[in-house]
């Protein structure tokens, strides 16, 4: 199926494939839920409700466009499951799944029970099936490996978040302890990528960001399943998500100079999990400088995520995306 995508003025419309609709933009309902939760946080409810829906509404319209580009397009899926840096995206869907059942504890328990269940189930599928293909006789080689990669580790990490909530403490505990090996895994694989090898391509450039957060989920995920406290290890993972995002914010600038791709998204959930985290930390700590430096964040993420849907937007007016690479 083809749709004909009207360009910027001047411009000839450029044909818009549903085969060329990627697994990567589940990327976006992650940084639009996760802005849901930072703003939860921050107490900041009622905004937080109006972005749960949003999110909601651009989930089932991923769904849906996914869903039927499985259905008429069943070999570009297996392409997409057959790259090496679009494998990692596909739980990113689940993730999504997984956040908005936490943005529903309070107002939909029961849909929040559902929508958790069946996200801890996929999850656990998922991450046996990716670990299985990272480890077969596929010719991986170092240059393939990115940040990105990191992401079925951050979605075994989400899962008890909510699973500590709903009393599922010894399936919680299993998720994260999958996450947190692999992080340690692949922290080590993505450094040994960056320092000895080629920089990353300009698209891969962004998912840098994703360093961040592995350790700011732990941290949430850690004091959930501990009951609350600020321990040693709460400390140790919350001041290394500060660490890598200090890193980062030293690479921004050289970011922000690329062209945009949809692969700055990478940007949006990373932060919300940094925001998040500074939120949950302030309280526990009664630290009114992490209060502060979260609100700081929060507008920060906010206008990255406005930048974001912004430039998006008008790419898609300019039909430069959902287009082969």
């Amino acid at each position: 199926m083809t749709a004909i995508i009207q360009g910027e003025a001047g411009q000839t419309p450029v044909p818009t494939r549903l085969e060329n609709f990627p697994i990567t933009f589940f990327g976006v309902t992650m940084g639009v839920l996760g802005l849901g939760l930072a703003l939860r946080a921050g107490g900041f409810a009622g905004s937080a409700v109006a972005v749960t829906v949003a999110g909601a509404l651009v989930l089932a319209g991923l769904f849906a466009g996914y869903a039927l580009k499985a259905l008429r397009h069943p070999g570009h899926v297996a392409a997409e499951w057959g790259h090496p840096v679009r494998l990692a995206f596909f739980p990113a869907a689940n993730i999504s799944v997984l956040l908005l059942s936490l943005l529903l504890q309070d107002g939909m328990p029961g849909v929040s029970a559902v929508l958790w269940g069946i996200g801890a189930s996929v999850q656990a599928v998922l991450t046996i099936v990716i670990v299985s293909a990272w480890i077969s006789h596929r010719p991986f080689v170092p240059g393939m490996m990115s940040p990105a990669w990191f992401i079925p580790a951050v979605a075994n990490v989400i899962v008890p978040l909510g699973g500590a909530h709903l009393g599922y403490h010894e399936v919680s505990w299993y998720f994260f302890s999958v996450g947190l090996v692999f992080w340690l895994i692949l922290l080590t694989l993505v450094f040994n990528r960056l320092i000895f090898h080629d920089p990353l391509p300009g698209k891969l450039r962004p998912t840098l960001v994703i360093l961040i957060a592995p350790p700011a989920l732990g941290f949430i995920a850690w004091i959930e399943l501990t009951g609350g406290g600020l321990d040693p290890a709460a400390r140790f993972l919350f001041n290394t998500g500060l660490f890598f995002a200090a890193l980062v914010a030293v690479q921004v600038p050289a970011l922000l100079r690329l062209p945009f791709a949809m692969s700055f998204w990478a940007l949006s959930f990373p932060l919300a999990a940094l925001t998040t985290a500074s939120f949950r930390y302030a309280a526990l700590s009664g630290s009114g400088a992490y209060r502060m430096a979260g609100l700081v964040l929060l507008v920060l993420l906010i206008g990255t995520i406005a930048a974001l849907s912004v430039r998006t937007i008008r790419a898609a007016m300019a039909g430069e995306i959902c287009q082969p690479e």
